[in-house]
């Protein structure tokens, strides 16, 4: 349950040990230099967009989106996303894409997993015609090279370094991936839910019930694929198994892209280079993400389609019992349900798990209370949490 958002702006690999930084901060000289660039506006096609442009620290490094369902982008800032864009908190646990001993994908960056690592997935937004719409990684390099910083930049990399634009890009993601990786504020652990597992401070009622209802297999079972246990380690939740699932999302009509009704967006088997193609049975299916800073969010889904966290908590609970509240009508007058896949591929969507295994007239997992209930758990989990 609660599959909602997840991604990064940061990278995953090696080189030579960076240079410490000064005593006082907390970072390497090499994490220093991310964080510049991850809120380097002229880094960008359009000298308007820098990774926190849409990955905010008010929203637990997710969307700003400023009531639209995604991050406009593009040269003159004209184009519109296709996707939210997720938040970047708690990602050093996540694995590179596979598939499981029983044939489960799972792991991987990005909403269909396509990037293998960090690294790999920072330089991809740099260069997404809808994105930060650099012409080239040649483009985007001089105007690093153009940066204050890029002195500093050649003291960490070498004198020569934009000489070589590919090796620059390398070092620019290794950067990315220090500042994301060092700097607490990714991972702070500084919720509520912390506070409470450390034994500082207790739920109110309302939240213990909702916590309860978040477990329980015959009610809300979230914690099916948004683990809330401490693991056998001691390690505190992460709230996702980083698995994927197809939920039958109703189609966001506020998104252009969706203006063409042949246009469906399919997940994994339509990442870029094809390599699921032949995987029709993972069409729909999308990445099951942190719940951390959940209530913090400003769009929900890889398409946006809810912006109020009562509302996802509803449709989860309510898809199946009362179809009719969340999907279009057809001209026979028969629900149009999971609109947002073609007919064929409706057979993928998960109706046999909890809270999905019912139909019309049973009664939904959770009562209007019980709702607000979880959503009160929910809202345990955002950062910055205050005694």
């Amino acid at each position: 349950m609660l599959s909602l958002v997840l991604s990064a702006c940061g990278g995953g690999g090696s080189a030579a040990s960076p240079a410490p930084a000064p005593a006082d901060s907390g970072l390497s000289s090499r994490a220093l230099l991310g964080e510049k660039i991850f809120k380097d506006v002229s880094l960008s096609g359009s000298g308007q967009q820098a990774c926190i442009s849409c990955h905010t620290p008010e929203t637990g490094h997710a969307g700003a989106l400023n009531g639209k369902p995604t991050e406009p982008g593009g040269v003159m800032m004209e184009l519109e996303g296709g996707r939210t864009a997720p938040g970047l908190r708690y990602l050093a646990g996540n694995k590179s894409f596979n598939f499981d001993k029983e044939g489960t994908p799972n792991g991987g960056f990005f909403w269909d997993g396509r990037a293998s690592s960090l690294m790999d997935q920072s330089g991809k937004p740099f260069f997404n015609p809808k994105e930060m719409a650099n012409a080239s990684v040649e483009d985007l390099i001089a105007r690093l090279a153009r940066t204050s910083y890029a002195a500093e930049f050649k003291k960490e990399f070498g004198a020569d370094i934009f000489k070589s634009p590919t090796d620059a890009l390398q070092r620019m993601q290794l950067a990315l991936q220090a500042y994301q990786l060092e700097d607490a504020e990714f991972r702070p652990y500084s919720s509520k839910y912390d506070e409470f597992l450390r034994g500082r401070t207790a739920l109110s009622e309302q939240e213990l019930r909702g916590l309860a209802l978040f477990n329980a297999k015959t009610k809300g079972n979230c914690a099916a694929c948004h683990p809330s246990a401490k693991g056998a380690d001691g390690s505190f939740p992460l709230f996702t198994d980083f698995s994927y699932d197809a939920l039958g999302v109703p189609r966001n009509t506020a998104l252009a892209q969706n203006a063409d009704p042949t246009f469906f967006d399919l997940g994994l088997c339509a990442r870029d280079g094809g390599d699921l193609l032949a995987r029709q049975d993972l069409c729909g299916a999308f990445k099951v993400p942190s719940l951390r800073n959940v209530a913090q969010r400003k769009a929900y889904f890889h398409n946006g389609r809810f912006s109020s966290l009562r509302e996802v908590v509803s449709f989860y609970v309510q898809r199946d019992v009362y179809p009719e509240k969340w999907y279009p009508r057809l001209a026979d007058g028969s629900i149009d349900k999971f609109n947002d896949l073609p007919v064929a591929l409706r057979r993928n969507v998960n109706t046999s798990e909890g809270p999905y295994n019912r139909k019309p007239g049973d009664a939904p997992a959770l009562d209007e209370s019980e709702i607000d209930d979880v959503v009160a758990f929910l809202r345990t989990l955002s950062d910055g949490y205050a005694r």
